[in-house]
């Protein structure tokens, strides 16, 4: 049976991931400071047999001797605030839980000989001159702004795996996670999806940013967590940077007009100034990951607003 550690566990990801591998008969430690994640999110399987929630901050160096991570077979290294609006607001325990954070697990990974994969981000790339993106573009990253706590961090966190794979062959493999959505994204998450949908089924103003002409690509949660599966299991993809994503591109306006018109919303959609350091396009370059795991994403985005709308409503009834 398979040991797998998760940190993030009760994050969005984190608890779509714990789900997927106790479907698949893992065995899972949760690791969680519930700094941005919700114990809710694990409500369905808190009381599985197969699966432990513990409340620790991995960038606490105690967390290397927690007797619940020894003889793990894979370490999926999740943890960290990701929507701007919580990384902005705790920049310092986002630059921790990704440097100080990877390099416990990292430890852990050594000493454990288990496989290690550490969610990075598109936000590596930055506001980038090349588009779309593939692997080997090194980014356009501002190191002196209000992003720069968790863009950064996690470009550390890149190089602290580099350094275990080359130094001491720890089995790492990095993946660069494009937006990533579903309804189980925190109403007050301020991420673009969740955002919309919100506002657009309470009849509030749908709010865009800049004139809605920057771009994002859309991949939903569940093919997000089966490319994370395919690339810590597969061996090709030791020491590799894999995109995963989804490579259709949409205006945020079109996703605003589209979420609006699935939603059957009264809202206006108002446009307000753009952050700073705001990308103005994002797309991933996905040949990596489908020559390496055999993945692309299968839910389309209107399939996957479908299935996030009706979500929300449920919720609001």
């Amino acid at each position: 049976m398979i040991k797998a550690i998760i940190t993030g566990a009760a994050g969005f990801l984190g608890s779509h991931l714990t789900k997927s591998l106790l479907n698949k008969g893992y065995i899972v430690v949760g690791l969680d400071n519930l700094c941005t994640g919700k114990e809710t999110n694990l409500s369905a399987f808190i009381n599985h047999p197969q699966f432990k929630l513990l409340r620790v901050n991995v960038a606490n160096p105690e967390v290397r001797e927690l007797e619940e991570v020894q003889e793990a077979d894979e370490i999926y290294h999740l943890a960290s605030p990701a929507s701007p609006k919580f990384y902005q607001d705790n920049p310092f325990e986002t630059i921790d839980i990704n440097t100080i954070g990877t390099r416990n697990m990292l430890d852990i990974a050594l000493r454990t000989g288990a496989k290690f994969l550490f969610t990075s981000t598109s936000e590596a790339y930055g506001d980038p001159e090349v588009h779309p993106q593939p692997e080997s573009y090194r980014g356009n990253v501002n190191t002196f702004g209000p992003r720069a706590c968790y863009d950064e961090a996690k470009r550390l966190g890149e190089v602290y795996c580099y350094e275990y794979y080359a130094r001491f062959g720890v089995r790492v493999k990095v993946a660069r996670v494009f937006n990533t959505y579903s309804a189980g994204l925190r109403n007050d998450d301020g991420r673009v999806i969740s955002n919309f949908v919100n506002q657009a089924l309470s009849n509030l103003d749908i709010t865009v940013y800049g004139d809605g002409s920057q771009t994002r690509s859309f991949c939903y949660v569940d093919d997000t967590v089966e490319a994370l599966r395919l690339l810590m299991v597969k061996k090709d993809t030791e020491g590799e940077i894999v995109n995963i994503g989804n490579p259709i591109e949409y205006s945020v306006l079109e996703v605003a007009q589209l979420v609006k018109e699935m939603a059957q919303s009264n809202s206006k959609i108002t446009f307000h100034p753009l952050p700073q350091d705001d990308p103005k396009v994002r797309q991933p370059v996905i040949d990596k990951a489908k020559k390496l795991l055999g993945w692309e994403p299968q839910i389309t985005l209107e399939d996957g607003l479908k299935r996030t709308i009706e979500a929300y409503q449920a919720q609001l009834v």
